[in-house]
């Protein structure tokens, strides 16, 4: 996974990685040279008392001492480039197939492990690639050059070379193969530390009123012990490597310098040629340290590697459409004919063979008890997720074969629980009309009855926003997204339990400055609250995923049990008539 994963996304960069290669090769190759002039400088200088030759073979090998470091600052540079660009090619993937996720996909991965995915995951296969570039590269050619360079002075003394590489191997290996699982649980661990840690601070409020704080410290100390733990683990396995590593090259130094002093005397070898092979020998020891060093990030980046191509390999269940619709009639005229949706796995449908008609210039209001699917019967006209059975049709037109970007601008919806976010008040309206001007949004605030609190806040529609607009109330909040969609100007406005927040007083305004906003528009209502629907000129009653009644207040009053218990436990006999 973690190899076709990189194969994909670095194949834009293949002239930067080549000329990394050659870089690292010409560095590589003045470093292994350097050990071969240092032994000719004391056998034929400094044995011999030749300065010259000294003078002159230094000066060879301060050039040469010049390009291994002009070949390594330009292999890191470019190697540096090329893995940013993978990591940002990566993210950007993972953002974008995100993005394209229905409310299903999203809920089954969960926010927390997206992010983790997005950032941390694609952090280790980013510094996977730079170690990769950096390191990697020239540690092969290191290791053969070096045991070649070293047979080259020496055959006999080169047999210590032959115990030595296959023993850091098996050491390698079996530290490696232990580190993989460890690093698959790791990554859950810190999936569930982001999770804990964002639903306390999104419900810091929840947690202070009911004063849980001891509660969910226990929680997150429970989480984090657990990531704390796997971490351990992990280190104790990884911090065998170094001193099993080190072991095994003190002691094939110790063989070296006991066999090579006995060849020196028996006049088999010379001294600089002693000095070069336990260069080479340190060389070829510290690129299987190099390489050790990879094959200690690999087990962590192969995890986080199939983390991402999951994401990137899940299809959404909202498929965009192969030739899809650019115009509609521009009419605004709804149709539910015969849906349902079934989550998957699910025991039983959240909607069964639901039909509804909302035509331009009428409200068609959706109530029903809690859980009955009303926000899951308006989510399928956006397609924030695709009906499993039936169809949804805007203009005559099935939604799954209208262009996207024209769904979004024929229906606007206001969900039940509005977002805003970080920025001003401005660029929060302007969110589905980046073209709509300064009038535009006063008259869109006039219209939902927030231009009054606007006005106060210091710098009016620059005024500033925090992330989730938890710097204004739950009311203003809903006010604020209804004129977000009112900026927008769609046909169709979808109004997901947008005024359960208002007072009544404020509701009623509200309701009676949409109404003629809208007048040419199509609008849908769910709410909870009678008083907001009760005008409607269709009121469509939800339960258990079924329709059970449609018509007027006064028709469904007289006619429908499940409408007329609703209204009863909100108003009297009186009020309700």
């Amino acid at each position: 996974m973690l190899i076709r994963l990189l194969r994909t996304y670095l194949r834009p960069y293949k002239k930067p990685i080549a000329f990394l290669v050659l870089l690292q090769f010409l560095q590589t190759c003045a470093t292994l040279y350097l050990p071969t002039m240092n032994a000719d400088i004391i056998d034929n200088g400094v044995v011999k008392g030749d300065t010259g030759y000294i003078l002159s073979y230094g000066a060879a090998m301060i050039g040469v001492s010049l390009v291994q470091v002009a070949g390594n600052i330009g292999a890191v540079y470019f190697g540096a480039r090329t893995a940013s660009a993978l990591g940002r090619d990566l993210r950007g993937a993972v953002f974008d197939r995100v993005q394209s996720f229905s409310a299903r996909e999203v809920g089954h991965f969960g926010a927390p492990s997206l992010i983790t995915r997005t950032t941390n995951d694609v952090q280790q296969v980013q510094m996977l690639a730079l170690m990769t570039f950096t390191l990697m590269v020239s540690a092969p050619i290191m290791c053969v050059g070096g045991i070649v360079l070293a047979l080259g002075l020496d055959v006999p003394l080169s047999a210590v070379l032959v115990a030595v590489v296959p023993v850091l191997g098996v050491c390698v290996t079996l530290i490696v193969r232990r580190l993989r699982p460890l690093y698959r649980s790791m990554q859950v661990r810190l999936d569930t530390v982001n999770r804990v840690l964002r639903e306390q601070i999104t419900g810091n409020r929840v947690i202070r009123a009911f004063v849980r704080d001891e509660y969910e410290q226990g929680r997150f100390g429970k989480a984090n012990a657990e990531l704390t733990d796997m971490q351990l683990a992990t280190g104790r396995m990884l911090a065998l490597m170094f001193p099993m590593v080190m072991t095994v090259v003190n002691l094939s130094s110790i063989a070296v310098v006991w066999f090579g002093a006995h060849r020196i005397d028996s006049g088999g070898m010379a001294i600089g040629d002693l000095t070069a092979f336990l260069a080479y020998l340190m060389q070829i020891v510290m690129s299987v340290m190099m390489a050790t060093f990879m094959f200690m990030m690999v087990p962590r980046a192969e995890v986080c590697a199939e983390r991402i191509q999951e994401v990137l390999e899940t299809d959404s269940s909202v498929v965009p459409p192969l030739a899809p619709v650019t115009e509609l009639r521009r009419h605004g005229h709804l149709e539910i004919r015969g849906a349902g949706f079934r989550y998957p796995g699910a025991e039983e449908p959240v909607l069964k063979a639901v039909e509804l008609v909302a035509r331009p210039g009428e409200t068609t209001a959706v109530i029903g008890s809690t859980g009955s699917g009303k926000s899951t019967l308006l989510g399928l006209v956006p397609r924030l997720f695709d009906a499993t059975e039936g169809e949804v049709l805007v203009d005559g037109v099935p939604v799954q074969d209208v262009d996207p970007a024209l769904l979004a601008r024929t229906v606007g919806l206001v969900p039940q629980k509005p977002y805003l976010f970080a920025g001003t008040v401005a660029t929060n309206l302007r969110y589905g009309n980046p073209d709509a001007t300064d009038e535009e949004l006063w008259h869109a605030l006039e219209v939902a009855q927030a231009a009054d609190f606007v006005r106060k806040l210091e710098g009016g529609l620059d005024a500033p926003v925090s992330q989730g607009g938890t710097n204004v109330s739950g009311g203003q909040r809903q006010r604020l997204a209804i004129a977000r969609t009112l900026v927008q100007r769609p046909e169709i406005y979808l109004f997901d339990d947008s005024f359960s927040a208002l007072d009544y007083a404020t509701d009623a305004a509200l309701r009676a400055a949409l109404a003629r906003e809208t007048a040419e528009a199509t609008v849908v209502i769910v709410a909870q609250r009678v008083a907001t629907i009760r005008d409607a000129d269709r009121i469509v009653v939800l339960d258990e995923g079924r329709v059970v009644g449609t018509g007027r207040h006064r028709e469904l009053m007289t006619s429908n049990d499940t409408y007329r218990e609703i209204v009863l436990s909100q108003l009297t006999e009186a009020e309700a008539a």
